[in-house]
């Protein structure tokens, strides 16, 4: 650890990086095509109203970690404040959403592959998504210097074709306004009926800003850096999707966009449409670049998803088996094992945006109590480490936007949320009165343990990238400073 930079105090711009790394990944290479099938152009509305109930949130977060300096997030929070069991309850829903989020990627993966191979039948697209999920299995459980590794060449590749998509559609923006003006028309062909759907959907793609719950005592003056960079975080991220986004409509016509498998990729086509043989390859570019980053999101998904099983396991509310590390690579292995093969069925017997909308009503469900509990916590810890504004409004807030999503969501994906949350009943009724795993538990709630994650998150997507780009400036910097008369 000693080489890593999080052993420094994090500014602002760290943490803003933090934030950025943690939510873009593959993401957005799926939920434009949602947004099309409901609302048409006016998901583009969706993706600001997201954004703005993400900062909510994510403040919500951050005034938790003021309040209650301890690793584990939600189920911590929750736990102090009503007890084991609603804080197994969240941590449950927690590993449910990220769960079903592995179950996402497969799909998505398949999808973009159809891009290039759309013979494909449902067998060979069973057997892709097998191989697919096995690759990654591999890899977690080898090691996590192994897994991130692989996760540094894919943050690598992944961001190469967005800047190029993005880059190539402004340039077809700004020399086909006539095109563009009507694909944007009409603004709202569906009206907004189904504009609740659609931004469950969308919001999927904003997960992950729970960042802003790591060490503050890492973070340099946390009581102000930590929402700044929240806000700031959160506001480069909507941006870079309208961005996309405004090139995805002005591009495709949304009733085409509604229906593509691949829509980054067929938007590059149409984009370098005038030569045949460069949007040939600006397509492979970019489905490529969705394939990896698809890689990319679910390789770092299943590590963050086999360590909160193992938390919970440590501390006596889960199966022992997922607390089980392998003698070799040191590695969760069987928790892998269990949530990837689990993972795999589900993402052949389930729907996309089905799998996404459920996902989304446990991260709700979370949120929900996430926010709630800031009204308790601030009777127990009258002196909290750090003052953040908003008041009690902000919580308020919070609890209404989650809330919101959970009415979102639909009798199916209730019911299936309510099976869920009953087996997580269960599970706390049989293991509840084991003892922790004192020993394991004390290792994964160390400081170097804790570091560690936080420095594997830092290198996640963009986060990697601007993490060099701002070494390399502040290097440039010093030496100007250096040569001053």
């Amino acid at each position: 650890m000693s080489n890593h930079t999080l052993q420094a105090k994090l500014t602002l711009f760290d943490v803003t990086n933090l934030v950025v790394g943690a939510i873009i990944g593959a993401d957005i290479y799926v939920a434009s095509t949602f947004g099309a099938q409901y609302l048409g152009p006016l998901s583009l509305v969706a993706w600001v109203v997201a954004g703005l109930i993400a900062i909510v949130l994510a403040l919500c977060f951050a005034q938790c970690a003021a309040l209650l300096p301890k690793e584990g997030g939600p189920y911590a929070y929750v736990r102090a404040a009503w007890g084991p069991f609603v804080g197994f309850l969240v941590g449950w829903s927690l590993w449910l959403a990220e769960w079903i989020s592995l179950a996402v990627f497969p799909l998505a993966f398949t999808r973009y592959l159809l891009f290039f191979l759309p013979a494909l039948d449902g067998v060979q697209q069973s057997l892709v998504k097998a191989l697919f999920v096995g690759f990654l299995v591999v890899t977690n459980v080898v090691g996590v210097r192994a897994a991130g590794k692989t996760n540094d060449v894919l943050t690598m590749v992944k961001l190469a074709p967005l800047l190029f998509f993005s880059g190539a559609g402004v340039l077809y923006l700004a020399t086909h306004s006539e095109v563009v003006a009507a694909n944007l028309q009409p603004l709202a062909p569906f009206g907004v009926d189904q504009f609740g759907v659609a931004l469950v959907l969308i919001f999927w793609a904003y997960a992950g800003f729970e960042i802003s719950t790591i060490p503050a005592d890492e973070i340099q003056d946390p009581g102000t850096t930590i929402p700044r960079a929240i806000v700031l975080g959160i506001t480069i991220i909507t941006c870079f999707y309208l961005l996309t986004n405004v090139v995805l409509f002005g591009v495709r016509p949304w009733r085409l966009l509604a229906t593509d498998v691949a829509p980054l990729a067929a938007a590059t086509s149409t984009i370098l449409s005038a030569q045949p043989a460069v949007a040939l390859v600006g397509g492979f570019i970019v489905g490529v670049g969705a394939l990896i980053s698809v890689a990319g999101s679910n390789e770092s998904g299943m590590i963050g998803t086999s360590r909160l099983g193992y938390a919970l396991a440590v501390d006596g509310l889960f199966p022992h088996v997922f607390a089980r590390v392998h003698p070799r690579f040191q590695t969760p292995y069987l928790a892998i094992l269990i949530q990837a093969a689990t993972a795999l069925i589900a993402s052949l017997v389930g729907d996309l945006s089905a799998l996404i909308a459920t996902s989304v009503f446990f991260m709700a469900l979370t949120y929900l109590a996430t926010c709630a509990s800031i009204f308790v916590l601030r009777n127990k810890v009258p002196q909290p480490r750090f003052h953040l504004r908003g008041g009690v409004g902000l919580p308020v807030l919070g609890v209404a936007c989650a809330l919101f999503l959970i009415a979102q969501c639909s009798l199916d994906q209730l019911t299936v949320g309510g099976v869920l949350l009953g087996v997580g009943v269960i599970i706390y009724g049989r293991y509840s009165p084991r003892r922790e795993l004192t020993e394991l538990k004390a290792r994964f709630l160390s400081r170097e343990s804790v570091l560690r994650r936080a420095y594997r998150q830092e290198n996640r997507f963009l986060a990697h990238l601007l993490r060099h780009i701002n070494r390399r400036y502040r290097r440039i910097r010093g030496k100007a400073q250096t040569w001053a008369p």
